[in-house]
């Protein structure tokens, strides 16, 4: 599989990689799929206990993780999954907002879901991200 780069941004992706065995995004020719974003502090894992904080750091994670890989962000995603704890109108507010503000200039295709329970209990919110990088 040498035809795939993986990536782990440093502070919490190093240690999920080390931790769980992997990466948080691949490159694939001219695309970047990204591991699930929670909102965590990508130094320290720590979690804000506010569900709009949550979602307003999972978008800072996947433009922190999108760029570790080579990307220029948000502005190069086309596809996007949310996972929500609860699935509310503050979530959905939320990530109208975030959206809003990370992708001004595009409308990126998106799915959204309420679940039960995410890989941490403290996650209310993670975010899958799916970018095309042109050559």
């Amino acid at each position: 599989m040498t035809h795939l780069q993986y990536f782990c941004y440093k502070g919490v992706g190093e240690e999920k990689k080390k931790l769980f065995k992997y990466s948080q995004a691949v490159r694939i020719g001219d695309r970047i799929e990204c591991a699930g974003q929670g909102g965590w502090d990508p130094e320290t894992g720590e979690f804000d206990k506010d569900f709009s904080k949550q979602i307003d750091q999972a978008f800072k994670n996947v433009q922190l993780n999108l760029t570790d890989a080579g990307g220029k962000g948000w502005e190069q995603v086309y596809r996007i999954v949310s996972y929500h704890i609860p699935l509310d109108d503050e979530a959905l507010n939320a990530m109208v907002r975030n959206l809003k503000q990370w992708c001004p200039n595009h409308e990126p295709i998106w799915t959204v879901l309420g679940v039960s329970k995410l890989g941490d209990e403290r996650m209310k919110v993670e975010i899958d991200a799916f970018a095309h990088i042109p050559n």
